[in-house]
């Protein structure tokens, strides 16, 4: 009898005088996922992406000697395969047909809906969750935030601050400057900015105090808050799908955190004949994932 919901699942349902039921009609936050990732559709099993090494600096020319040609280079490819999740439940006849307070079936397909929701907010900040975690790897073969993500024609960089810290004043300004100084595969600059800090729910007050106060935090100096004078962190993310309590993240304005929709949730019901049990459904089909590392910068905390 497992998923289906009968006589016996809610037998306070058969009979008046209940004056309440509790347990399916929580708050929830707004949608979270969405200021994680970009989203595109998708219409394929999966998607890739594929980076791409440019052209390096240009050399001295001696006079009479040929111009030095240079070429570019496919670089690491990224898959993203779309997963189908689903969930249903199935409710007896005799439960529909006596049900005093049309609760199973209105209130189940709203947690239904519940369910597909969580679900998908908890894919999406899994990969946060995982960024440090060397099990976890993208196109590169590394974590999505480390110390030596390596270059195509060579060499590595780092979007992960040189030692951990937790979240504070001197920790934001070294990001900056560590985001800033970015550079391609060939090592030319890059000009990269802070979109937003995204962090878990336990960071809230320190990152307020932090990014809105006119003076420094918590020292005796008269000096203004460089942070908040030069605006540059945007935007503060709290996600409450994050599981590690200091650890924290900034999301730059180059392209990589990718959310494929390859069929968004959907929900249908029918009656099976022989039982005339009906049938609630819901599926979507979708894949999270980053391509670029530059894209994310953070630190697991202290």
């Amino acid at each position: 009898m497992a998923g289906i919901i009968n006589t016996g699942s809610f037998p306070k349902a058969l009979w008046p005088g209940v004056k309440a039921w509790y347990g399916m009609a929580y708050n929830d936050y707004p949608v979270q996922f969405d200021k994680l990732f970009d989203k595109s559709t998708s219409d394929k099993a999966w998607e890739e992406i594929v980076g791409s090494a440019g052209l390096g600096l240009a050399v001295v020319k001696a006079e009479g000697a040929p111009v030095t040609y240079d070429s570019e280079q496919q670089g690491f490819v990224s898959r993203f395969q779309h997963v189908n999740y689903a969930l249903g439940f199935i409710i007896t006849e005799e439960m529909m047909d006596d049900d005093q307070y049309m609760i199973v079936g209105e209130r189940r397909s709203k947690a239904l809906a519940r369910s597909m929701r969580h679900t998908k907010e908890i894919n999406g900040a899994n990969v946060y969750n995982r960024a440090f975690n060397s099990s976890y790897t993208g196109g590169d073969g590394k974590e999505m935030i480390a110390t030596d993500h390596p270059n195509i024609s060579g060499g590595t960089f780092s979007n992960e601050l040189a030692t951990a810290s937790d979240l504070s004043e001197a920790a934001l300004e070294q990001a900056v400057i560590d985001i800033q100084g970015f550079t391609d595969d060939r090592g030319l600059l890059i000009g990269v900015k802070p979109k937003c800090l995204i962090i878990p729910r336990q960071l809230t007050f320190e990152a307020q105090r932090i990014l809105k106060s006119d003076g420094r935090v918590a020292t005796d100096n008269n000096d203004p808050n460089v942070l908040k004078m030069l605006g540059s962190i945007p935007e503060v993310i709290v996600n409450q799908f994050l599981t590690d309590a200091d650890a924290w993240f900034i999301r730059t304005d180059v392209p990589g955190m990718h959310y494929f929709e390859r069929k968004a949730d959907s929900f249908a019901q029918d009656n099976d004949f022989d039982t005339s049990n009906a049938k609630f459904k819901a599926q979507g089909r979708y894949s999270f994932g980053w391509s670029d590392p530059r894209t994310i910068y953070g630190s697991e905390g202290a």
